[in-house]
């Protein structure tokens, strides 16, 4: 089964990724690979991390009793994994095998921004790190910028060692205003792009926080994952039609984006049933050689449960 559009074409693994007897993924929130071309999926079953080979064959685990909802997570050039867990409204620094190196944010102590802990819309202020952040970027300096996130309407920027710099946003739709900020990545010149979920839009800043521009063909970015090929891939969730019947009006998938803002490809249909077609789509993530990963949640706001036996991750691989 072939998938994409234009110039992206991609061959779907369905049985991707072999567990242990007895072991289950739960939703996947996100997934990275590492220098080596391993896969770490961000899960939140009662193994967080678990790690695979690129033929999904499991290698290992770690994370037990960490974490307490894995979101987002981001593994560097130099093999440093970044842990965002936005129920604990921490950030951890951690290497390949679990060791915590630093962490951002005080466990379960959530920042002050009225926030009823449910529904983004009872932000009354923007406040300091955290409440309940939801990833990580780091700039070409190694600065890290924190998209925070369910119960703040911020981002954060933060110096190698963990200084915060500054933060900007506050909840709205106007420019450096914010409703979700889902996901944030930086490219190669330092430029910052953020998921602003629930205004349907990526915006684009400089790496001081000031406002350049924003893309709004999309419905509701979730996912993030900038390729070394200088392009940004993101995954939709689905939009409810009207008349409030699933599967909804605009069916989940993944977009792709070079840097100004051109779609490049783009594709996803309301058949989830389909391969190559989604459930609910949260995560993206790839590898050097330009293969795909995507995490689904295995609960959707609009569908329910996912379907007995429904991967919670896809592997496409690049075929075009």
């Amino acid at each position: 089964m072939r998938v994409g559009s234009g110039d992206f074409i991609y061959e779907v693994i369905h049985d991707w990724g072999q567990l242990p007897a007895g072991w289950s993924l739960g939703s996947v929130p996100n997934g990275a690979c590492d220098s080596q071309g391993r896969v770490y999926v961000f899960g939140r079953g009662e193994h967080p991390v678990l790690v695979f080979d690129p033929d999904g064959h499991f290698l290992s685990s770690w994370g037990e009793g960490v974490f307490s909802r894995p979101h987002g997570i981001l593994i560097t050039p130099d093999d440093i994994v970044y842990c965002t867990d936005d129920k604990d409204h921490t950030v951890r620094k951690c290497t390949l095998d679990g060791k915590v190196l630093m962490t951002l944010g005080t466990k379960d102590q959530p920042s002050d921004t009225g926030y009823d802990g449910k529904d983004w819309r009872t932000i009354k202020r923007s406040g300091p790190p955290f409440n309940r952040p939801t990833n990580l970027a780091l700039s070409p300096k190694g600065d890290m910028y924190v998209s925070d996130g369910y119960g703040n309407a911020c981002v954060h920027k933060f110096s190698p060692d963990g200084k915060l710099l500054f933060s900007w946003g506050e909840l709205g739709d106007g420019p450096g205003q914010f409703a979700i900020v889902h996901s944030v990545r930086t490219d190669k010149k330092g430029t910052v792009y953020i998921a602003d979920r629930e205004n349907s839009r990526i915006q684009v800043f400089t790496p001081e926080g000031k406002f350049i521009t924003q893309w709004t063909n999309m419905h509701k970015p979730q996912g993030f994952y900038m390729g070394p090929d200088g392009l940004l891939y993101t995954t939709e969730k689905p939009v409810k039609r009207p008349d409030g019947k699933a599967p909804g009006f605009f069916p989940p998938r993944v977009s792709i984006w070079n840097t100004d803002g051109k779609l490049l490809a783009r594709w996803g249909g309301e058949d989830l049933t389909k391969p190559g077609n989604f459930f609910a789509p949260h995560g993206i993530w790839g590898d050097a050689r330009g293969d795909l990963y995507i995490g689904e949640l295995s609960i959707d706001g609009l569908r329910g449960d996912a379907p007995a036996g429904y991967p919670l991750v896809h592997k496409l691989v690049r075929v075009k």
